[in-house]
């Protein structure tokens, strides 16, 4: 009975070592066994391994692909206009051994420590060889690859190794962000007011070619008008020449006519003329008494229209005449042996 008591904690006790003595490696992870602190082995292979109990004890570290941000790092490039430049790396585990004896106890949070003093580093002697242009061009991918290749060297002391460097972002100090947009603004303004001037200068010559072919078209009109203008007048005259030379007393008597529409208009003025005057032929009696014609006064005579185009005002299309001995007005004071014709207007 005895016995059985003492053998139930020394199977528990041995049980405990076992169990102790049993790790299983992660296929994500790397296993590192120490003894008092010194290595002993690694354990890279994914499953159970084995260690000695309460001797030996197990660090692990992760084998994946690690990434760590590098602070935002000012820079100044050879053309002396400062940059700041915020990068990443990514990096793995590659030499557990010496990645222990290199940082030691502190592990991983020590090694992201040395390796972001190397990586700033590399981003100052690198970047600052260039100009800020190429930072900001097509060349970044050269120099990013340059800052990885140098930065492996080193890392490699470490047991770790570099897979990639980036720049995330490259930006100007905020001190010199308002000097940047000024000159930005300034050399837009220069563009746009060179775009306007010539634009100016294009409309210029374009309304000058405009102006030039309005005088060209007027100028072929007009001279086309006054040649169309002149063939109408000499049609016109040859059309009046053979009129008066096939009844030349009809002639006569049309263009009175014309006179008498364009003379005896209908406004308040007084025409004063000689009893005997030629303008009064076709109103004469045929005994040739020289007495004074009387036209009655409700028989209207119809006067042919003025012509058309012509610069007096158009006759109406019945005059009513009336004698010709009828007293002066009070405006207007006879004159000796002139009669006056009421209501008649001057002719232009």
């Amino acid at each position: 009975m005895k016995r059985s008591i003492y053998l139930l904690p020394a199977a528990v006790v041995i049980l405990i070592i076992a169990f102790s003595a049993i790790f299983v490696v992660d296929e994500r992870e790397k296993a590192l066994v120490l003894q008092f602190g010194r290595v002993v082995s690694v354990k890279e292979d994914p499953g159970l391994a084995f260690k000695l109990p309460l001797v030996q004890e197990v660090v692990f570290y992760d084998d994946r692909i690690l990434s760590r941000d590098i602070d935002p790092l000012e820079v100044t490039p050879s053309d002396d206009r400062r940059l700041v430049v915020d990068a990443f790396a990514r990096f793995r585990i590659v030499d557990v051994r010496q990645f222990r004896q290199a940082v030691g106890p502190g592990g991983i949070t020590a090694a992201e420590q040395r390796l972001d003093l190397i990586l700033r580093s590399e981003l100052r002697e690198v970047l600052g060889s260039v100009s800020s242009n190429d930072i900001l061009s097509e060349d970044r991918a050269a120099l990013m690859l340059r800052i990885a290749t140098g930065a492996r060297a080193e890392a490699s002391a470490l047991g770790i190794q570099i897979i990639d460097v980036r720049l995330k972002r490259t930006d100007l100090p905020p001190q010199n962000l308002d000097a940047t947009f000024a000159r930005m603004r300034a050399e837009r303004e220069r563009e746009a007011a060179d775009e306007i001037a010539r634009g100016e200068e294009a409309a210029q010559r374009i309304r000058a070619l405009a102006d030039r072919t309005v005088i060209e078209l007027t100028s072929d009109a007009g001279r086309e008008a006054e040649i169309a203008r002149g063939e109408a007048d000499a049609r016109r005259n040859n059309i009046f020449a053979e009129a008066f030379s096939g009844d030349p007393e009809f002639f006569e008597f049309y263009r009175s006519l014309t006179a008498y529409s364009r003379a005896l208009q209908s406004n308040n003025s007084t025409l004063v003329l000689s009893p005997d005057s030629e303008f009064f032929d076709y109103l004469k009696s045929d005994g040739g008494s020289g007495a004074t014609p009387q036209v009655p006064a409700d028989d209207a005579i119809a006067l042919p229209e003025a012509e058309e185009g012509s610069s007096e005002v158009e006759a109406e299309p019945s005059r009513t005449l009336v004698p010709l001995e009828s007293a002066p007005s009070d405006d207007q004071p006879a004159q000796d042996d002139a009669p006056v014709l009421e209501g008649a207007s001057i002719g232009n």
